[in-house]
């Protein structure tokens, strides 16, 4: 057997699939999505790879393609398809199907979120079509991402908490609390992963005056803050997107988020 034939073959196919992470998700919605599938999808069937890509390198493209700067363009719901796809499937591992979820929860919350932000002034670079397009896409996955809570991992299910709140209904309002008292028990107030939690059952509770005190006091002691004449739902989905944010970067560099 020639011994140096088989490197150089490796080399080759690693060069021509890119790397592992998105050969992974180029058979999940190869199966997922055996039609039509969105424009983004390019970045996993194309042909050409960039020399460069590592894994992380690959999924910082790959997400910036469908949400590009956190902003919603006219392809941004047709991407987020693809995400919604990965995040749905068991190949995908946590640590990434943390990363669709929160992507999703982003996605959905641009308008309110840069609205924050900008208060009084208009949001410099919003689309109100595309992201009320964006926010529809979501909304249709919501119910089966949270059909999953009970197989998905710690870290998944605090930002399928987070996704829950942005689309409440009387089915799933009243389930978010007992699905959260594990965290409630393991992580007290004051830790990022207990404010979270509590934070979100607040917004469960649909009461706006406990939830402008809970986003004045947190924001006053931990995150950036918004202008108080903010509407009261912008600014504590401003406030929830930091918090998901700070939560993940914690819990996919732990054993919750393998």
């Amino acid at each position: 057997m020639d011994t140096h034939a088989e490197p150089e073959q490796t080399r080759h196919d690693t060069n021509v699939s890119g790397p592992p992470i998105r050969q992974l998700f180029r058979d999940v919605i190869a199966d997922r999505m055996p039609g039509r599938r969105p424009p983004q999808a390019v970045m996993l069937f194309g042909s050409e790879t960039d020399p460069c890509w590592d894994d992380r390198g690959f999924l910082a493209d790959f997400y910036n393609e469908i949400l590009h700067q956190d902003t919603c363009q006219p392809a941004t719901a047709d991407g987020l398809a693809l995400v919604a796809a990965l995040a749905l499937d068991e190949r995908t591992p946590a640590r990434q199907r943390f990363q669709a979820v929160d992507l999703l929860f982003s996605a959905a919350t641009v308008a309110e979120r840069h609205l924050a932000e900008t208060w009084p002034a208009t949001p410099q670079h919003a689309d109100p079509d595309s992201e009320a397009r964006a926010r529809r896409v979501v909304q249709a996955h919501v119910p089966h991402l949270l059909a999953r809570w009970s197989a998905e991992c710690p870290a998944v299910r605090l930002a399928l908490a987070g996704l829950a709140v942005v689309f409440p209904t009387d089915r799933t309002l009243p389930a978010l609390t007992p699905r959260l008292q594990t965290f409630l028990h393991q992580h007290p107030q004051g830790t990022d992963i207990g404010d979270y939690v509590r934070f979100v059952l607040v917004l469960a509770a649909q009461d706006d005056d406990r939830i402008l005190t809970a986003t004045d006091k947190l924001t006053d002691a931990y995150w950036t803050g918004t202008a108080r004449g903010v509407p009261t739902r912008a600014r504590a989905l401003h406030l929830l997107g930091q918090m998901l944010t700070k939560v993940g970067t914690g819990l996919t560099r732990g054993p919750a988020g393998q």
